[in-house]
């Protein structure tokens, strides 16, 4: 029987991803930590990230934990349209799908909680129906942060307390709780470069960050 080289399944991302929608307004809110996410690994990695038209997002290269270059890209088509500048790097750099990695927020998962899966559906994240809709699969990995859910949310769709909720910004104790679970996002993102998405899948969806008390 042929032996499999070491690391030769590892799904290793080449393009990160962070879903999140482009205005002023929309900076900080909940629905834009795919993007705090993107710019918090920028920071890390010593990365700008400028405008770029073809691409219809901001992007930039950094350099991985092994210094390999990782793109960076942060969509500047609303967010039910994220697909497109997906699929516009996608096809520059030829990638396929399963060496993208989207970070983008889900209510299903409580704050101070991390999921990562290397494929699945939407699950009613329009970002998320916009990228498998472009990209053709389901089959790339995602890295999903948690926001929770408004005491009052229903399961209704276009419900004022869900949409409130998600477009609201972090309240103070909430954005202190936030700011550590981005670092554990760049940490578990580093592993993944390194190891392979299953290898921090097995590490970080288990972890849970709660606010240390003053």
């Amino acid at each position: 029987m042929k032996e499999v080289a070491p690391g030769q399944n590892l799904v290793i991302p080449k393009l990160i991803v962070g879903l999140g929608n482009p205005e002023p307004k929309y900076d900080k809110t909940r629905h834009n930590i795919g993007f705090a996410a993107v710019d918090s690994i920028a920071d890390t990695w010593h990365t700008s990230l400028s405008e770029n038209r073809k691409f219809k997002a901001e992007f930039g290269e950094g350099r991985g934990p092994k210094a390999e270059k990782i793109g960076l890209l942060k969509p500047l088509t609303y967010m039910n349209r994220s697909g497109q500048a997906i699929r516009a790097v996608v096809d520059w750099y030829k990638l396929p799908p399963s060496s993208v990695l989207i970070i983008y927020d889900d209510m299903d998962l409580p704050m101070g909680r991390l999921r990562l899966r290397l494929s699945g559906s939407a699950g009613g994240h329009n970002g998320m129906k916009s990228a498998i809709a472009h990209l053709g699969t389901q089959e790339f990995p995602r890295l999903r942060i948690g926001i929770g859910k408004p005491k009052t949310a229903t399961a209704e769709t276009g419900d004022p307390n869900t949409i409130g909720h998600v477009l609201g910004k972090f309240s103070s104790q909430e954005s202190q709780l936030m700011t550590q679970v981005l670092e554990l996002v760049v940490e578990a993102v580093e592993l993944s470069l390194k190891q392979g998405i299953e290898k921090a899948m097995s590490l970080y969806n288990s972890r849970t960050i709660t606010l240390k008390e003053n």
